[in-house]
């Protein structure tokens, strides 16, 4: 029987803390419902261990954890408080191993979510660990690509931020991509906009539109694979860095790698330049499908322009 995103990560750790003598720390562990049914329902005496409701001290207890080698699991859960946790993570944990020659791997579980949850907590942030040193960034939505982290998190003695979003726990399925040479235009999304990209492909190609999806998972480091190169470059109109953390981060840097290498205009789309509010009105949502449908529309337009 296929599992979910959801229970893939509950085995994970589960066996991250019987099998490999690991630890996994965070906020409300057991409460509302054992983050999301993503943790398995266990004590400290099993390595499960609850913090405080004190983010700024608790990325320094995860960090001198990590440089024990317990290889720690650090559940944020809101990737919002990130903004809390970094300084001490990337100051230390991330300089360890290039100053000191002392490792320091921790396994961050940022957990992404909006939808009227007010401007703290909401969003997702992998663009605050992306321009410093001493970290990998990997944003897994199926159960293989959640097993792929774990298995790179084991095997290397990295910091790795794994930008996870709630709205993929339910998820069974692989999400393949589908290039060609005979494009009119690519969409690369990032975490959860690569279900709304699904739906954005249907809907164009119904409209008349060759649509082609490749699907960023490694946001850091970034190779763009061959296939999407070339499919990039033979493409009428080029391509859409679709991300749900704010545009002016990973989806600008990755959209000019891209476009240095394909010579084809690559543009973004992500979160508003605002802060989220807690009502439907003053919410900040990443582009969803209908919203992809309208700017790959706009852009073509504008390209026929041209």
């Amino acid at each position: 029987m296929e599992e979910t995103v959801r229970e893939t990560i509950k085995k994970t750790v589960l066996y991250h803390l019987k099998k490999n003598n690991g630890l996994a720390f965070g906020q409300c562990l057991s409460a509302v419902g054992w983050v999301g049914g993503t943790m398995p329902e266990l004590t400290e005496k099993d390595g499960l261990v609850e913090l405080a409701m004190s983010d700024v001290s608790n990325g320094g207890i995860v960090t001198g954890a990590g440089l024990t080698n317990r290889r720690p699991i650090y559940v944020i859960r809101y990737q919002g408080f990130n903004w809390f946790n970094a300084p001490i993570i990337l100051n230390y944990a991330c300089k360890s191993k290039e100053i000191w020659d002392v490792p320091c791997p921790i396994f961050i579980r940022g957990i992404g979510m909006e939808g009227s949850i007010g401007p703290v907590a909401g969003s997702s942030h992998h663009s605050l660990y992306y321009r410093m040193p001493g970290i990998k960034i990997i944003s897994p939505m199926t159960p293989k690509e959640y097993l792929m982290s774990y298995d790179y998190f084991m095997k290397n003695e990295d910091v790795l931020y794994v930008s996870e979003h709630r709205g993929s726990y339910s998820n069974k399925d692989e999400l393949p991509d589908f290039v060609s040479n005979d494009l009119d235009f690519i969409l690369f999304p990032i975490s959860i906009t690569r279900f709304e990209a699904q739906k954005a492909k249907i809907e164009l190609e119904k409209q008349g539109y060759k649509i082609g999806i490749a699907n960023i998972v490694w946001i850091k480091p970034f190779a763009m694979k061959k296939e999407w190169e070339k499919a990039t470059i033979s493409s009428k109109f080029g391509g859409i860095v679709l991300d749900d953390d704010y545009s002016q981060g990973v989806a600008t840097n990755l959209a000019y790698e891209m476009m240095k290498k394909t010579g084809k205009k690559i543009d973004i789309m992500g979160l508003k330049n605002r802060s989220a509010g807690f009502s439907k009105t003053t919410d900040n949502l990443p582009p969803n499908y209908l919203d992809i449908v309208e700017k790959v529309k706009e852009l073509v337009k504008t390209n026929k322009k041209s």
